[in-house]
């Protein structure tokens, strides 16, 4: 409503633009194409990789791209010209140069939660919201990943791909056509932990789209097409990944931490090998024995009460069949007794990226919310140290961070960044140098910055469906209290300077963390060893 406001001078013309959109006919699309597209002058790219020009579209031309040497690249000048233009102040009616004193903090009160429960054991939780006439919502089915075949993972990411791929009664157009129509948007999707089916629709619209629901989980169509496609997409997305450093990276330390063999340093979509070996029959496998009501919780963010939400999924509840699903056990090794480089070569590369990290709390540890307010200074926020050192002082990033990740079977702590490639040693000296200095302790003046930017930011955090949506999530995958939002704001409050350097002392350890770099080794491999951590251990991809 914004743009409508700067462009066409009302919000209210949102009414007149769909009037608009309502009153276009076929024959004046067909005149608009005609008139600027058909036949028209064009531009068109056409990408290969290198030594392909086989591939490359029919008459085209090579266009020469200079290529920067790593070597050669030019230090970011950090120097202010003498000569500075001098710029006219805005007219104001106060002094800007004196910053408005701060209100007081705000009080944020969550949202009311009400839960119930299916007869089938599927446990709802839902907020009222009635700003929109929208609903979201999901069902999130626990296993996911954890629950792949050892030697086939990706079967949950696969599965769930397929269930949109048309059901029982309609195919793949029917189904979209059907959801179209509704204006509603539905997904599935399979995680590390999950499958989760999510749901954004119109409240008129609601009982129209569980229906679609109760086919896409109830009445899978198996089609081979699709399947194959399926396979095809997630295989060619696997080639890609190969050639992205930031996958390399997260790849990497997830072996490192996780152990070679773990579930969990394999990706929730699989290998390229996994996914080439997985078959209809294991796909109709996994959901015949994992997907039950009683792993599965539905969360409702909308104007829909209690009593209608259970009425209209009495389809799904009376349907879906109960079953015994064992989650398995993940053992998770400790951390390295001593600090290593691992180095991923990506020949000619650009960039460093940077991943440092070891395991720590898991989200539902006494601490968790306690590390995640320590935390903030360091890498949590754009005004971090790493940040401020690594692109505002250095330029040789755009972003630097730090974060605690924590999950039901693992948490990890990573410290994180994509460097210029001349820069990966002084990179990596500076992110150790500043989580040794962070265990030392920060200024009261950095403390009172974390609690006001922490309680501040609080106040948006109930601003949308989606992050309430989210926050009944968090509640249930975790089993948090309803109140776990205001819990955490209270350990902020009460955060002290003596505990904050406790809790970096205590889970900030440079000493026993994985260092992982994906760069050109040519050039940066060797100068690594100065750091004293060791001659660097070079990681096949």
């Amino acid at each position: 409503m914004a743009r409508y406001n700067e462009y066409a001078g009302s919000p209210s013309f949102i009414e007149q633009d769909i009037a608009n959109i309502q009153a276009v006919t076929m024959e004046e699309v067909t005149r608009v194409y005609e008139t600027y597209i058909k036949d028209k002058p064009y531009v068109a790219t056409s990408f290969v990789p290198k030594g392909s020009l086989d591939l490359a579209a029919s008459d085209s031309e090579k266009a020469d791209v200079v290529e920067e040497s790593i070597a050669d690249a030019l230090e970011v000048s950090q120097d202010i010209s003498e000569e500075e233009e001098e710029i006219a102040l805005t007219p104001s009616s106060f002094d800007r140069s004196e910053e408005p004193a701060m209100g007081p903090d705000p009080v944020v009160t969550p949202p009311e939660i009400w839960s119930d429960e299916l007869s089938g054991g599927i446990e709802i939780l839902g907020i009222s919201y009635t700003e929109v006439p929208l609903v979201n919502y999901s069902l999130v089915i626990n296993g996911g990943h954890l629950l792949d075949p050892s030697e086939r993972p990706g079967a949950a990411y696969l599965l769930a791909s397929m269930l949109t791929e048309g059901t029982a009664t309609k195919t793949p157009e029917e189904l979209e056509e059907a959801i179209d129509m509704l204006g509603a948007r539905i997904s599935v999707y399979g995680g590390e932990q999950s499958i989760s089916i999510n749901v954004n629709t119109l409240v008129r619209n609601f009982e129209s789209t569980v229906a679609l629901v109760e086919e896409i989980l109830l009445e899978p169509r198996w089609d081979e097409e699709q399947f194959e496609l399926a396979k095809s997409r997630v295989i060619n997305n696997h080639k890609r990944n190969v050639a992205n450093p930031n996958y390399l990276a997260n790849i990497t330390f997830n072996k490192l931490a996780f152990g070679e063999g773990s579930l969990l340093a394999t990706p929730s979509s699989g290998t390229i090998e996994s996914i080439e070996a997985i078959s209809m029959e294991d796909l109709k496998s996994y959901y015949e024995s994992n997907l039950s009501p009683s792993l599965a919780s539905l969360h409702m963010v909308g104007n829909i009460p209690a009593s209608k939400v259970k009425a209209t999924f009495d389809g799904i509840n009376t349907r879906w069949e109960s079953k015994e699903v064992q989650l398995p056990e993940i053992e998770v090794p400790g951390n390295p007794e001593a600090p290593t480089i691992y180095f991923v070569d990506v020949p000619g590369a650009k960039q460093s990226v940077i991943q440092i990290g070891n395991l720590a709390p898991m989200r539902t540890h006494p601490d968790y919310d306690a590390i995640q307010t320590m935390n903030y200074k360091l890498g949590g926020s754009f005004s971090g140290f790493l940040n401020l050192i690594l692109r505002e002082e250095k330029g040789f990033t755009y972003g630097a961070r730090s974060s605690f990740d924590g999950h039901n079977l693992y948490g990890t702590f990573q410290a994180s960044s994509s460097v210029r490639s001349n820069a990966t040693l002084e990179s990596m000296e500076i992110f150790a140098g500043e989580m040794n200095k962070y265990r030392d302790g920060i200024t009261e003046e950095d403390l009172a910055f974390t609690k006001d930017a922490l309680i501040k930011s609080n106040a948006l955090q109930f601003e949308n469906m989606r992050s309430l949506l989210w926050m009944l999530e968090t509640i249930s995958e975790y089993d948090l209290p309803f109140d776990y939002i205001s819990r955490e704001q209270e350990v902020v409050r009460s955060m002290t300077l003596e505990s904050h350097r406790e809790l970096a002392q205590k889970y900030i350890l440079p000493q026993n963390m994985y260092y992982v770099v994906v760069g050109d080794a040519a050039t940066q491999l060797e100068p690594l060893k100065s750091m004293g951590l060791g001659d660097p251990v070079l990681v096949e991809k």
